[in-house]
């Protein structure tokens, strides 16, 4: 077993899942990573972050819905950060992320794109755009499929690709003959060696082929790493190309991660916007990140046997 997927296990035994929760001990680790459990807070740092000079994407954590009740309720939270959003002093710097598991994907297809649709229709009329994340590989196929329908209707939306698929090179070419901006990452959920790369040197070469054809598209597209050794690769292919860097696209990062990397390549003069994760369904992303900081997870492992 790998060290990520062994995090992961570790980190929802019950015990040490209760203990992140609950604990007192835990707030500044989950805080580090999540803007906090409402609206309101993500609100404060959000407008902090614009203020400095990022963007920035809001992320309602949470995913499937099993009942119409629920998706709904997702979709009026969605409605209500965009709306919240144009009306505070970072609505030209932010966007959302959402899910087709908040949006009811479980429930039906049709529910789902019917849905899709009424928060794609909000955020048009207030000029901000929606990303539809991926999730993991048994959403793929309707996810890009979902997409290209919606985009026909709305512009103002994008997905989320997965340099470790193996299947993404094709999707890459089908979205982006439509002209859709989407956001590259290596991807971050467990997956069979039948459907991705199980080796990182093979999930980067991925990312660095992927993200020439991106950049080369003339869509402004987000590459989302934290990387340096691809980061500088991106940089060396921007300047070898004369792609201009403050307009062709944007670095991303999530919150509380590399946050010196975020800040340098700010100065530098690239566009960089952070992801930034907010809602009081937090544990699964935040296992997530622990899978990418396995020292997190030994620390709550020794509080959790000091008693």
């Amino acid at each position: 077993m790998g060290s990520s997927a062994l995090v992961i296990k570790v980190s929802n035994w019950p015990p040490v899942k209760g203990l992140v929760r609950k604990s007192f001990l835990f707030k500044g680790l989950v805080r580090r990573f999540i803007a906090g459990d409402t609206l309101d807070e993500a609100l404060i740092t959000a407008e902090d972050l614009a203020s400095r000079g990022f963007g920035v994407s809001l992320d309602y954590l949470g995913e499937n819905t099993s009942t119409a009740d629920e998706a709904n309720q997702a979709k009026a939270t969605y409605i209500d950060m965009l709306e919240r959003i144009a009306s505070s002093s970072c609505a030209s710097k932010t966007n959302i992320s959402i899910k087709l598991t908040q949006c009811g994907l479980d429930i039906g297809r049709d529910f789902c794109v019917a849905t899709l649709k009424e928060v794609l229709s909000r955020a048009d009329q207030l000029g901000l755009f929606v990303r539809v994340d991926m999730e993991g590989s048994r959403y793929t196929e309707q996810t890009v499929d979902i997409l290209a329908e919606v985009f026909e209707e709305h512009k103002n939306t994008g997905t989320v690709l997965q340099t470790y698929l193996y299947r993404t090179p094709k999707d890459v070419e089908r979205l982006v003959g439509l002209g859709m901006r989407l956001r590259l990452v290596k991807g971050a959920y467990l997956e069979p060696t039948s459907v991705a790369y199980p080796k990182k040197a093979d999930v980067d070469q991925s990312y660095r082929d992927l993200s020439q054809k991106l950049l080369d598209s003339g869509i402004y597209h987000g590459l989302a790493t934290h990387d340096e050794s691809i980061i500088a690769f991106v940089k060396d292919y921007v300047q070898k190309k004369g792609i201009d860097k403050s307009k062709a696209f944007e670095f991303q990062m999530l919150y509380g991660i590399r946050r010196d990397l975020q800040e340098s390549l700010l100065k530098e003069g690239y566009n960089v916007r952070v992801y930034l994760p907010y809602g009081d369904q937090w544990y699964p992303y935040f296992t997530r990140r622990l899978a990418e900081r396995p020292a997190n997870v030994f620390f709550i492992l020794k509080s959790l046997f000091k008693g």
